[in-house]
């Protein structure tokens, strides 16, 4: 019998523990181009059999295999174990290290930097005459705005008032207000199809609503409703069941 090679036995393993090649990279961090690879017994994408020992012996962890056996395996398969590398190819401690020689303070130098001061502050005196320093006259600046003097005090005009925004008068207003008699569905807008109200006035209860120019009511049982414009009581505005539309302005209420 042909012996598995190691590609297929870890993918063997991978299914039989129920995991999917993007699980498997998760839980190794290994990539899954280089799993479906080493699954194909293809490791030229390790990078050298240092980097796919690491590579399978996480996935043989992964998938509940022995990882050194599995290492193994590809030793055997791949030119055997590493030749082991001596420490002292790595560390070669019989070179020896040459240190700087440790000197003293340079006197010569310092003394001759010394010199070379002393002789530029003398030239310095004696190309500056007595040493004195005149400093130019200065004409301090106001930082105050100039003012003439004795001028009265004005205060500054008052800011304009802002217009307040104009409110529509009462007899622009339509004011319609209606009660249920039984539950009904209401939908109220006004002149510019604003919503005022949709939904069901409930039985027993009655709402009011303003608005300027016109108001626009449909009623979903206008036999269910009694109906007040601008204070006139205009009792049902149709037969029970019946869906009517009703719009009223802001003078006498006359139906539209």
């Amino acid at each position: 019998m042909q012996e598995q090679s190691i590609g297929s036995t870890l993918a063997a393993a991978r299914r039989a523990s129920g995991l999917t090649v993007g699980q498997l990279s998760a839980t190794t961090r290994v990539r899954e181009a280089l799993i479906y690879a080493i699954e194909r017994d293809d490791f030229s994408l390790c990078g050298g059999d240092f980097y796919a020992r690491g590579h399978i012996k996480a996935i043989a962890r992964a998938v509940g295999l022995d990882p050194e056996a599995m290492v193994h395996l590809y030793d055997e398969h791949h030119g055997g174990v590493p030749m082991p590398v001596r420490a002292a190819t790595i560390f070669q401690a019989d070179r020896r290290v040459k240190l700087r020689e440790r000197r003293g303070p340079n006197w010569t130098m310092a003394l001759g930097v010394a010199l070379a001061i002393v002789v530029v502050f003398g030239v310095v005196r004696v190309m500056g005459g007595s040493g004195e320093t005149r400093v130019a006259d200065v004409t301090p600046v106001s930082a105050a705005p100039s003012v003439p003097p004795n001028t009265p005090f004005t205060e500054p005009p008052p800011a304009p008032k802002k217009a307040a925004p104009a409110v529509p008068a009462m007899k622009d207003l339509v004011v319609v207000k209606v009660e249920a008699k039984r539950s009904s569905y209401l939908n109220v807008r006004d002149a510019k199809g604003r919503k005022l109200f949709a939904g069901t006035l409930a039985a027993g209860k009655s709402s009011t609503w303003r608005a300027p120019t016109q108001m626009k009511l449909l009623f979903g049982d206008a036999g269910a409703v009694l109906l007040q414009v601008n204070g006139k009581d205009l009792g049902q505005p149709g037969g029970r069941g019946e869906t009517v539309r009703r719009s009223f302005g802001p003078s006498a209420p006359r139906p539209r």
